[in-house]
């Protein structure tokens, strides 16, 4: 069991670490604890590496961004929820891209091994919601969604919504008919 202070010491980590590289990928361990207000070894006994708390960092927004889910189809159609669960998906991916020099090639291949199945997982129940209301078609595959919406953080912000329009469009069930 993880005492009380050891858990809040650990979320203010996480919660400097994301502001600090959203501002400066090359934010070093040292300036993440002093913006932590914990010292360094407080940091490196939770996350011995740099590595381990980016992966940590994506971990919990994935699992975050996976859970909203199951309480986006309670209070919208299957293709409302997958068009405002992909506008956030496609976020996170600018934030990924944007830490550039704070990701490594190994934590980017370890990031894209840690996420794409429960990625994957959410996308195909919002698929299922849908095509067993008859609005998405029976032939769509959540991996060719993710790799069309994986174009999406690459666009401009102002023509993430008209392009993520063009794909929901696609898999509408009524025109595949």
């Amino acid at each position: 069991m993880v005492r009380s202070d050891a858990r809040r010491n650990r979320n203010r980590i996480l919660a400097a670490a994301r502001e600090a590289f959203a501002e400066d990928g090359d934010t070093s361990m040292n300036q993440i604890a002093q913006r932590a207000g914990v010292g360094p070894g407080t940091l490196y006994r939770n996350y011995p590496s740099r590595e381990a708390l980016i992966l940590d960092i994506y971990q919990e927004e994935v699992e975050q961004l996976v859970g909203s889910v199951s309480e986006a189809l309670t209070t919208q159609t299957p293709l409302e929820a997958l068009r405002s669960w992909t506008t956030v998906l496609v976020d996170a991916m600018r934030k990924k891209h944007a830490l550039g020099s704070a990701l490594t090639p190994g934590i980017q291949k370890a990031v894209t091994e840690q996420t794409y199945g429960p990625v994957i997982a959410a996308i195909t129940l919002l698929f299922d919601a849908g095509k067993a209301d008859g609005s998405i078609r029976a032939d769509a595959e959540p991996g060719d969604f993710l790799q069309l919406t994986g174009a999406l953080w690459r666009a401009a912000e102002d023509r993430t919504q008209p392009m993520l329009g063009l794909i929901l469009d696609g898999l509408g069930a009524s025109r595949h008919r």
